[in-house]
């Protein structure tokens, strides 16, 4: 087992970094996820020298990490890491930090109106309205058919925009553009900023634009995205059944159209949909959208 040294900063001595015996100190260290996550810990951790932080009085100091197992995709790329993080303070007292790093990932809610719904000009109501599901094999779930938005993985190239492009591509067959994208998380953390103080917003923690979907064991985040799209019904009646995926990756999706005005009633199961369907229906309220 080999190991290795982080240098120390300002606000945290140097620690250990103790690996596998398959994984190298360059693999670690050029993960994405890895140095998203340590960067900002370590931001975190810094804002304790503030006087008026909870914790400036005995400040956590991060002592160690241990890599307890790492899984590899194709090509020898690092997919997961998962491992432990000793964070304590000098009174003994600890954090937990047991933490599975996979990365961002993208959600999309693509929502489908038929060009002969409504001859009005005025916005037709959600009933009019349609979102796509994907059903799909989620292992970690025990299921074989989990309902949820399309979503994939992020990889340390393009914009997050991007990825959301491609993956409804992948999962759906449908071609967006960039400029069709509406970052719904963007625009919630936009309206969250405004009603903070400008101090309120330097001394504030900097954490990844996204939701974080299980923060108390996952560095996992996901921004999540809006795209609205006009076709006839009957274009959108085809999608409905659709075998779409990857699927020489392992990917076996099905696609089902649902009303959007009943969406969370289908995929009430999945953090992303519920997170994503109450961005929507907040930020309409808001008039942001």
């Amino acid at each position: 087992m080999s190991s290795f040294v982080i240098p120390s900063t300002a606000d945290n001595p140097d620690f250990p970094v103790h690996l596998t015996p398959d994984l190298s100190q360059d693999q670690l260290q050029s993960f994405p996820a890895f140095k998203i996550w340590l960067s900002t810990l370590q931001r975190s951790l810094s804002r304790q020298a503030n006087p008026s932080h909870e914790f400036h009085a005995a400040p956590y100091i991060l002592r160690r990490i241990q890599v307890q197992a790492v899984d590899f995709f194709g090509g020898n790329r690092l997919g997961f890491v998962k491992l432990r993080a000793d964070v304590s303070n000098d009174h003994g007292e600890k954090l937990p930090g047991s933490v599975f790093l996979r990365g961002g990932s993208v959600g999309m809610l693509l929502i489908l109106q038929p060009t002969d719904a409504s001859s009005s000009s005025a916005p037709s109501p959600d009933s009019e309205k349609h979102a796509i599901l994907t059903i799909q094999p989620r292992i970690p779930a025990g299921s074989l058919a989990f309902p949820e938005i399309p979503a994939g993985m992020l990889d340390d190239s393009g914009t997050f925009a991007g990825g959301a492009a491609k993956e409804i591509e992948e999962e759906t067959g449908l071609i967006v553009s960039h400029d069709e994208l509406v970052d719904l998380t963007a625009l919630a953390n936009t309206l969250s900023k405004q009603s903070q103080s400008q101090q309120e917003q330097e001394d504030g923690e900097r954490l990844q634009p996204g939701i974080y979907p299980s923060p108390g064991g996952c560095d996992e985040f996901i921004p999540l995205f809006l795209c609205e799209k006009r076709m006839a019904q009957a274009d959108i009646d085809e999608l409905q059944g659709g075998l779409t995926g990857l699927r020489k990756h392992g990917e076996k999706i099905t696609l089902k159209v649902v009303r959007l005005d009943e969406l969370w009633k289908e995929a009430w199961r999945d953090g992303k949909t519920l997170a994503a369907w109450a961005l929507y229906k907040g930020l309409k309220e808001e008039g942001a959208i």
